[in-house]
């Protein structure tokens, strides 16, 4: 029988090791730049001057360390596996603190609640509604493919950490100890500071025949080295502690305790001068988040802000970086904004990215937020929209489809999508790649916007055979196009749809489940007016016109266009480059109305571009560009 040559105790699944036992390597994707989509609570300076147009800057790394050397936060869309690998160019051995909450492994798809219009009318629906599945246990294979996806962020993660940082990893029942196991090997054992246990709920649920029913959590906590940066919490003594030993008094009237043990008598333990019972590692006095709380966010795997409050306050120091890759429902970030942390947050999910954007924004009416004479005031400091955009897709795209050269790459890349779509290749055109029924289909690159000269090509293509009906698949559209391009279709007598090619096509398990939906692009309509240098901008319409799509329970509750709304955003000045939120509207769980209009005053006459945003209660965006002059 060979000898087996065991050399360190460690976990093993299928993927860690070739066929040939060599441990395969963590791929580190990248870097690759971000974009960024949107600026946010940072006003313009007067000094910015127009660049070519662009759909989004890139994120150029160029800031300070602090907040008064221009450090911005930032909220990312995108792979977190991606994301990660992007960020070490800048940020390897600089994050002081990274808190993750992934998904458990249970095969669950995560629902999410969509409120609609000034009644907060409530809908619990799966993601598919959406164009994605933004919690699906993506990698779906079992336990193996789950252990792989935690293995890999977990090796980039540890490259992320300051000398000084620390993790925690907050699991349950289904995958903690294999977890431990793993961060054994990856942090090393004697880095293993502690496992809390998180008591989230008082009450007893589920069927007690079926075991002990589960009311904890576990965290893992860890440091990325031997040293750690830890600041000891402490409880209030409760008041049966205090009758039963603080029970003398001395000549001022102040409480105390004897000493015990081997310390003299009249050595005294003074109540006043008590820091309390050091937090130990069972949790039991946080309780999870409750519907009606103040910051519920419906979302299924929301923690509440008291844990993540302990958490950073004992494990970084203000000015610190926190970082959180599965940032949901922004939790992580709004604790960390509030405790004047920096913060990077990223999520798969765009609606994600849509709650915790309108999170962060509400802070501006918080009563909690330190240092409450800062810069910015009573409100998030600046932070950023960023995401990996094309270069995320060109990834996918390289090792996706294996064609020999370029040409042979995009041919794959075209028969995926058309098949998708339920249409068929066609050739012998420049500008027309399938057909779907009486409708030729035309799909946009990967890494650039659907222009209006692509489709106005198309329109061409499709007359020159008589046919009258065209669908435009994109990922990304030329700003302001489909306004303009729909009156040129109806002058060509051509029926023209434009739908979004969905982020879940890049999505292996979303593909084998048939979850793709393509939607029709959303559009609006503004009127403004101006007098002088003051500026009027109503929003009179917004169209979702693939109602098909979404399931009557939503629909019904829809009783004007408004209510298709979640947030609209303005920017007055704006110059080619990132969007500036210069105005918002939003509806919170307090304040369900949505104010239609906008007013700006400007500085001095001449020629604006206006950059208006509106995202739906699905959390997708759809945008506009408009001229206007002011004297």
């Amino acid at each position: 029988m060979p000898r087996i040559d065991i050399k360190k105790t460690e976990l093993v699944w299928l993927g860690k090791y070739d066929e040939e036992g060599k441990l395969n390597p963590v791929e580190k994707p990248g870097p690759y730049p971000f974009q960024i989509v949107e600026a946010i609570n940072k006003p313009r300076t007067g000094e910015e001057k127009p660049k070519q147009i662009s759909l989004y800057d890139n994120w150029e790394a160029n800031e300070g360390d602090t907040f008064e050397e221009g450090w911005k936060n930032k909220l990312i869309w995108g792979d977190n596996k991606l994301v990660i690998s992007s960020l070490l160019e800048n940020f390897a051995g600089k994050i002081n603190l990274v808190y993750i909450d992934p998904p458990f492994a249970t095969g669950a798809d995560f629902k999410f609640k969509v409120q609609i219009g000034e009644e907060a009318e409530e809908i619990t629906k799966e993601h598919s509604i959406i164009e994605e599945k933004a919690y699906r246990d993506t990698w779906g294979k079992g336990l193996d493919s789950y252990l792989q996806m935690m293995y890999e962020r977990l090796v980039l993660m540890k490259e992320l950490l300051a000398e000084n940082g620390s993790i925690y990893v907050h699991l349950d029942w289904h995958v903690g100890h294999y977890v431990k196991v793993m961060m054994d090997e990856i942090f090393g054992y004697e880095n293993f500071r502690n496992e809390i246990v998180w008591r989230r709920m008082t009450g007893v649920k589920g069927n007690v025949k079926e075991g002990f029913p589960h009311i904890t959590d576990i965290i893992l906590f860890y440091s990325g080295t031997g040293q750690i940066l830890f600041n000891q919490e402490y409880k209030p003594l409760d008041s049966e502690y205090i009758k039963k030993f603080y029970k003398y008094k001395d000549e001022e009237g102040r409480l105390y305790r004897k000493a015990g043990g081997s310390r003299p008598e009249h050595y005294r333990y003074y109540l006043d001068e008590s820091k309390g019972t050091p937090v130990s590692n069972l949790w039991d006095d946080i309780t999870n988040v409750q519907a009606g709380a103040i910051e519920y966010t419906a979302f299924d795997t929301q923690k509440p802000e008291a844990l993540l409050k302990r958490i950073i306050l004992a494990s970084s120091n203000p000015g610190d970086i926190i970082a959180d890759f599965f940032c949901g429902s922004g939790t992580t970030l709004a604790v960390a904004e509030k405790l004047g942390r920096r913060w990077i947050g990223c999520d798969l999910s765009r609606y994600a990215i849509h709650v915790t954007r309108k999170r962060l924004l509400e802070i501006e009416n918080s009563k909690d937020l330190e240092n409450e004479d800062r810069k910015y005031g009573k409100k998030a400091r600046p932070f950023e929209i960023l995401n990996l955009g094309k270069y995320e897709r060109q990834l996918w795209q390289v090792k996706t489809f294996t064609g020999k050269d370029e040409s042979e790459i995009i041919a794959e890349y075209l028969a995926f999508i058309l098949k998708l779509y339920g249409a068929e290749p066609v050739s012998g055109f420049s500008h027309i790649h399938g057909k779907k029924g009486n409708a030729l289909v035309y799909v946009g690159a990967v890494d650039s916007p659907v222009t209006v000269q692509e489709i106005i090509d198309a329109i061409k293509d499709c007359k020159q055979i008589g046919q009258r009906e065209l669908h435009i698949l994109g990922w990304e559209w030329e700003m302001g196009l489909n306004d303009a391009i729909q009156e040129i279709a109806k002058g060509e007598n051509v029926t023209l749809k434009l739908r979004i090619i969905p982020k879940d096509v890049t999505d292996q398990e979303a593909v084998k489940r048939g979850d793709i939906q393509f939607f029709e692009l959303a559009h609006f309509k503004v009127n403004i007016k101006t007098e002088g240098k003051q500026l009027e901008l109503e929003l009179k319409d917004f169209v979702i016109p693939h109602t098909d799509l979404i399931p009557d329970e939503v629909k019904d509750k829809i009783k004007k266009w408004a209510d298709w709304i979640d947030y609209w955003a303005i920017d007055f000045d704006f110059k080619n480059d990132t969007f500036n939120n210069g105005w918002t509207s939003y509806r919170t769980k307090k304040d369900r109305t949505l104010n239609l209009k906008a007013t700006h005053k400007y500085d001095r006459p001449g020629r604006y571009k206006i950059f208006v945003k509106v995202i739906d209660i699905f959390g997708i965006d759809t945008s506009q560009v408009f001229e206007v002059e002011v004297k």
